[in-house]
């Protein structure tokens, strides 16, 4: 039986710079189970939830979302500023990073999930930014001439990720 129990608006989210509701449903069901409809995010948890406090399982079902949709949608993002620079890291990793969204470090570059959160333009711009890393490891002229060359209004998408590091 799956009838509804109880369903709260709990928060929003971003997914590629779109904001979505988040509704939360308690149902006779035995795991939690997300779905997005249209731009709605329904997690639905079961009755024996309602007593726990929601924002740690809310937190968790997120992540897992952010994770996934970074596995599936990162790889592209990187074959094609890849292809557009004619070279690439040694290797690439998906990974929490506090306050960070991507980093550069001995010709590896490390993205954090929550990226997801941004426009896709965004997303590009920090893995370009990355990219350009590894030809450059400080910002100097050279870094930003090579920034400008390919992402001409850098300067834009710099701002809308100010105070997160990359």
């Amino acid at each position: 039986m799956n009838r509804v129990k109880n369903k709260t608006v709990v928060s929003n989210t971003k997914i590629f710079g779109v904001t979505y509701v988040i509704n939360i449903i308690y149902k006779y069901v035995k795991l939690p189970k997300l779905n997005i409809e249209g731009k709605t995010i329904n997690i639905v948890l079961p009755n024996k939830y309602k007593k726990i406090e929601n924002k740690e399982i809310l937190d968790i079902l997120l992540k897992k979302m952010y994770d996934s949709i970074a596995e599936k949608e990162l790889e592209t993002i990187m074959e094609k500023v890849r292809l557009t620079l004619k070279f690439a890291p040694e290797d690439y990793q998906i990974t929490r990073i506090d306050k960070t969204l991507g980093k550069c470090y001995m010709n590896r570059i490390v993205i954090n999930p929550d990226i997801v959160k941004y426009r896709k333009e965004i997303i590009e711009y920090v893995i370009f930014h990355e990219f350009c890393h590894l030809k450059f490891k400080r910002h100097n002229k050279k870094f930003y001439d090579m920034i400008e060359e390919y992402i001409p209004n850098h300067e834009y998408y710099a701002y809308e990720v100010a105070g997160m590091q990359y």
